[in-house]
């Protein structure tokens, strides 16, 4: 007698059990039969552009080009160093002028420095002050082979930064000790001379002193204008990100303060302030900067044309305001600071 059971199976009236209909069809597809054909494999993931050409070194290997790298950037330095050797005379002119400046403004004749031993004019420049100015000669060309050095280990698409990086890196080195030397150097100094005047007090500068504080200002603030190239890489590398700096700005300016007092060569806040406005304004160029990188990586675009906009209105502003306070007050620009003068 012939029986049918439920759906997991089916007995025939031969007494045979037939196959539910999903063996079946796993049956039928998995033997190429007739019905349905299988779904093709996944294609293969494309591979990621950007470790493209990113070069694999081992621990020697990198050792090796460290020292490469180093050895072309003290080649820089000598070439340069050997190039400030022709101009020293006129470049410790340069150097001395905030000096001469300094004290003709106090009264102080003559207006010059002094040497105390015999080898301090030749230490100070034909030794100390090429290699200086050696520094900021080559700073493109260091900056080049710090990059050269790190960028095999950067994806492809970080290494457009390159040119930028540069630029950036040697504009702001050298537009610090620019700063320094137009302006932050030559108030301290003025301020510094001039405590004592007055009082039986006749400065005698000597040329080692006065060289060893124009390099430690000079230096400092060429080193501390680097702040946007650190915050746009420390950006880069995903350590911090914009908000987070302008959620913390207040610490950052806290820090900013204290650096420009140790930097600072005088104890008074005038010159404190000169220092630390500039580096705080730094401070938010490279906020910015890294605003920009967050905003490419998520696809989105700044408004530069209302913003360029804005910026132009205030600018014409400010300058039509200048103009007519230069009219009033009859001023005439001068080639320091503060450029314009009675």
């Amino acid at each position: 007698m012939s029986s049918r059971e439920d759906d997991n199976g089916a007995k025939t009236p031969t007494g045979k059990v037939t196959p539910p209909p999903a063996a079946v069809t796993a049956v039928t597809v998995t033997r190429g039969g007739g019905g349905r054909t299988p779904p093709p494999p996944d294609p293969p993931e494309p591979p990621d552009d950007g470790e493209e050409g990113m070069l694999r070194m081992s621990f020697l290997e990198h050792l090796q080009e460290l020292r490469s790298r180093i050895i072309k950037m003290l080649a820089g330095v000598l070439v340069s160093v050997a190039v400030s050797l022709t101009f020293c005379n006129q470049l410790w002119r340069v150097i001395a002028a905030p000096a001469v400046e300094a004290l003709t403004k106090l009264g102080i004749k003559p207006a010059t420095l002094k040497a105390i031993t015999p080898m301090e004019q030749f230490n100070v420049i034909w030794f100390k002050l090429p290699f200086l100015c050696a520094l900021f000669i080559a700073s493109p060309w260091i900056l080049y082979q710090i990059w050269a050095f790190i960028s095999p280990g950067l994806y492809k698409r970080e290494r457009r930064y390159a040119a930028p990086f540069i630029l950036c890196s040697a504009g702001l080195f050298i537009g610090g000790g620019a700063f320094a030397y137009f302006v932050a150097f030559r108030f301290a100094l003025t301020f510094l001379l001039g405590i004592g005047i007055g009082n039986s007090v006749d400065p005698m500068i000597s040329i080692d002193e006065y060289f060893d504080l124009f390099v430690n200002v000079t230096l400092g603030v060429a080193l501390v204008f680097e702040m946007p190239i650190l915050i746009f890489f420390l950006t880069l590398l995903r350590i911090v990100s914009p908000a987070f700096l302008v959620k913390h700005s207040r610490y950052a300016i806290l820090g900013i303060f204290i650096i420009a007092a140790v930097v600072t060569p005088t104890p008074d806040a005038f010159n404190m302030l000169l220092f630390a406005l500039p580096m705080c304004l730094l401070f938010y160029v490279g906020v910015f900067a890294g605003y920009l990188l967050v905003l490419k990586r998520e696809g989105r675009r700044f408004p530069w044309g209302k913003v360029l906009t804005i910026v132009g209105i205030v600018l014409v502003i400010f300058g039509a305001l200048l103009y007519f306070a230069a009219l009033h007050y009859k001023l005439h620009p001068v080639p320091h600071w503060p450029f314009l003068r009675r």
